[in-house]
C-alpha cells in the first residue's frame, strides 16, 4: 500500500494552478500606458520605449493635428495612462482641453523643452493667420538637431516615470540619437547637390522654417503654420508672381493636406508638382514615411528633384 495519500497531491496540484494565476506583473515586465498626441511623436515614442511602453497616438497616420477633434475615445486613453508626450508650442491646441476632460495625472512630456528660441511667425503675416506674429512655429522637429532633443525629452520622462526600465530607456535613446546624427548628415549632403540659387520650394502650408535654416531651403506657402487658414487672392497671385519671376518649378503637396490650392497654383504658375511631402503626420504603416527617419528619406529626393527643376 502507497504511503502517498491523496492530500499532498491535491496541494501539488493547487500549487500548480498557482503559478500559471501569477499577475502578469511578476510573470514579466509590465508595460508604461503612455500617449502620444501625433504620429511623429508616436514613432518617436515606440523607438525610445520599446516593448515597455504601451503607445496609444491620437492623431494617427495621415490626419491633421492643427484641425483634429478629440473624440471619447481619447480621452478615455488618456485618463488611463500613467505618461502623455505632446509637441508644445501650441501644435496641439485642443491638447489641454483634452488632458482637463479625461482627466489626466500622470507625468507629462512637452517635447519642445529646451528649444531657447523657438522661430516666430515672418514678420510679413504672408500668410494672414490668426495668430499672433509673435506666435511661435512649432514645427520644430523639421531641423533633426530638434528631434534629437526630442529623444533626450522622452528618455528624461520615461525614465522619471518608469526608474526601474530607466537603462534601457537611456540605451535605446542613445541608439536612436546616433542614428538620427547619421540621418542629419545624409540630409546635408543631398541638399548640398542642388545650387544654392535652385534651393526654392513651394509647400501647402509654412511648416518648414526649421528645415529652411538648418539646410539652407527656402520655402513657399499660400498658408501659415496652420492648415484650418485660407490664404487671400491677393497673397496667392503674389506667390504665382514670385514664382514666375523667380523661375520656381518646384511645387509638393502634403499628405494631411487638402491638394486642390497648391494644385491651382502649380497651373497658373506653370509649376510641377512633386510626390507628397510628409510634414506633420507620417504615412499609414508600410507607407513610404511611416518612421520619422523614413519621412526625411522620402522627403528630402523628393525636394533635390523638384529644386533641380528650378
Amino acid at each position: 500500500m502507497s504511503d502517498r495519500s491523496p492530500l499532498p497531491r491535491r496541494a501539488l496540484l493547487l500549487g500548480g494552478a498557482a503559478l500559471l494565476t501569477v499577475p502578469p506583473a511578476l510573470a514579466q515586465q509590465q508595460t508604461l500606458k503612455a500617449v502620444a498626441s501625433f504620429s511623429i511623436i508616436g514613432d518617436m515614442l515606440r523607438e525610445v520605449g520599446g516593448d515597455r511602453v504601451e503607445v496609444t497616438t491620437i492623431v494617427g497616420p495621415d490626419q491633421d493635428a492643427h484641425t483634429y477633434q478629440p473624440t471619447p475615445s481619447n480621452a478615455k486613453a488618456v485618463a488611463a495612462a500613467k505618461v502623455l508626450v505632446v509637441n508644445g508650442l501650441g501644435f496641439e491646441g485642443w491638447i489641454e482641453r483634452l488632458a482637463r476632460a479625461a482627466p489626466f495625472k500622470g507625468t507629462r512630456i512637452v517635447l519642445t523643452d529646451g528649444i531657447a528660441k523657438p522661430l516666430q511667425l515672418d514678420a510679413s503675416g504672408k500668410s494672414g493667420h490668426k495668430h499672433a506674429h509673435d506666435a511661435p512655429d512649432p514645427h520644430t522637429w523639421q531641423d533633426i538637431a530638434n528631434g534629437r532633443l526630442y529623444v533626450r525629452n522622452i528618455v528624461a520622462g520615461l525614465a522619471a516615470a518608469d526608474p526601474a526600465s530607466a537603462d534601457a530607456y537611456r540605451q535605446r535613446g542613445a541608439d536612436y540619437d546616433r542614428r538620427l546624427a547619421g540621418l542629419d548628415d545624409w540630409v546635408r549632403s543631398q541638399i548640398a547637390t542642388v545650387p544654392a540659387d535652385k534651393r526654392k520650394v513651394i509647400t501647402g502650408h509654412d511648416a518648414f522654417q526649421y528645415f529652411a535654416k538648418a539646410y539652407g531651403v527656402e520655402f513657399r506657402a499660400p498658408i501659415g503654420i496652420s492648415t484650418d487658414q485660407e490664404p487671400s487672392a491677393q497673397q496667392v497671385a503674389a506667390l504665382i508672381r514670385q514664382m514666375q519671376r523667380e523661375h520656381i518649378k518646384a511645387v509638393f503637396i502634403e499628405n494631411m493636406s487638402n491638394p486642390k490650392l497648391v494644385e491651382q497654383i502649380a497651373r497658373d504658375a506653370g509649376g510641377a508638382v512633386g510626390p507628397s511631402l510628409y510634414v506633420d503626420a507620417l504615412s499609414k504603416p508600410g507607407g513610404p514615411a511611416d518612421t520619422y527617419e523614413k519621412m526625411f528619406r522620402h522627403n528630402v529626393p523628393a525636394l533635390v528633384a523638384g529644386m533641380l527643376k528650378n
